[in-house]
């Protein structure tokens, strides 16, 4: 129990022998670019893997939809305008954008893209259900291996290590906040809510804890 806890309480970023030591590194190790790949591959994959078990989809994508509705933009110019308006909290909180930014903009789309048609798509609740776990501990673990890559999060992830910068309190904790807030707002806004969103929005913030944990143990 202790163990879990511990691993629970993980405030920052590790910095391992194959991290950046910049973000703005443009000309990274090719072993820290192999490991920013499999980390946003991942991510993507987790991400598509919560779309096709067809039980709500991210946080981030129910606020875009609220403001669809309410705007009448499409969702893709709302996901790019909350996008946006995420960066901008970046400025007060000092983040920096870098290759990783720039990637995880370009890499996550062609992967989802090219995933949503061979990945499963369970027909009964159970499997469904499960599906969605493992979205949310695949995204984690996707999350865990790009952070650590240390070439620039994104804009979500930017927010986070910013506020848990700012605050000195655990991943878990922020993460949730950031994540059931968007939740909250997008609701509010029109947007759908499943089984499959409130999972993500409170195992999120534990799944990328723990992926740090082992990616700091079996991947130094």
């Amino acid at each position: 129990m202790n163990f879990l806890f511990n691993i629970l309480k993980i405030k920052k970023i590790p910095n391992l022998s194959w991290s950046s030591k910049n973000p703005l590194n443009f000309k990274p190790k090719l072993i820290t670019l192999i490991y920013l790949i499999i980390g946003l591959s991942l991510f993507a994959i987790g991400e598509t893997l919560l779309i096709t078990a067809n039980q709500g989809v991210s946080p981030w994508t129910v606020l875009a939809q609220g403001f669809s509705f309410q705007s009448n933009l499409s969702i893709g110019i709302t996901t790019f305008i909350v996008s946006i308006t995420v960066l901008l909290f970046w400025v007060p909180l000092k983040q920096k954008p870098g290759l990783g930014t720039i990637l995880n903009v370009i890499l996550i789309s062609v992967v989802i893209d090219l995933s949503i048609p061979i990945l499963p798509y369970p027909k009964t609740l159970f499997y469904q259900i499960l599906q969605s776990i493992i979205a949310v501990l695949v995204v984690g673990f996707g999350s865990a291996f790009y952070l650590i890559a240390n070439l620039g999060p994104g804009p979500r992830d930017g927010l986070m290590t910013g506020l848990i910068c700012l605050t000195n309190q655990p991943i878990v904790i922020i993460r949730t906040i950031i994540e059931v807030s968007a939740v909250m707002v997008g609701f509010y806004l029109g947007g759908i809510v499943g089984i499959g969103t409130l999972l993500f929005a409170f195992g999120i913030g534990p799944s990328v804890s723990i992926g740090i944990y082992f990616v700091m143990k079996f991947c130094k």
